[in-house]
């Protein structure tokens, strides 16, 4: 069983920084391609930025120059660095396996005020 543990979350203004972390136990995150999923209220859930196995990155071009996928294999954690964030960031964040999803975890809020 793959939990996925997300934090980092916070209330930010506008223009600020967060970075978000995605701890995973169970499975080991560089065997696998994985991502950042965000869902803000009364829309479905998007990915945002994705990390392969191999190491390539891909980012949603809303986030693009904005926000950096990393992972630390020793740490078998994820991390999404967020800068100059924007009102419309405001999501819960979700880390998980591309394809195949393992169960969700609970996420972490982000909220960028104006």
């Amino acid at each position: 069983q793959v939990q996925l543990v997300e934090s980092g979350g916070d209330l930010v203004q506008a223009g600020g920084s967060l970075r978000l972390s995605c701890a995973a136990s169970g499975s080991i995150l560089s065997w696998y391609d994985v991502g950042w999923y965000r869902q803000a209220p009364g829309k479905q859930r998007e990915l945002v930025a994705r990390i392969t196995s191999g190491g390539r990155t891909n980012y949603a071009d809303s986030v693009k120059g904005r926000f950096t996928i990393s992972r630390d294999n020793a740490k078998n954690t994820l991390y999404l660095q967020m800068n100059s964030l924007k009102p419309e960031d405001t999501a819960v964040y979700y880390c998980n396996r591309e394809a195949n999803s393992w169960s969700w975890g609970q996420g972490t809020q982000v909220t960028v005020s104006s």
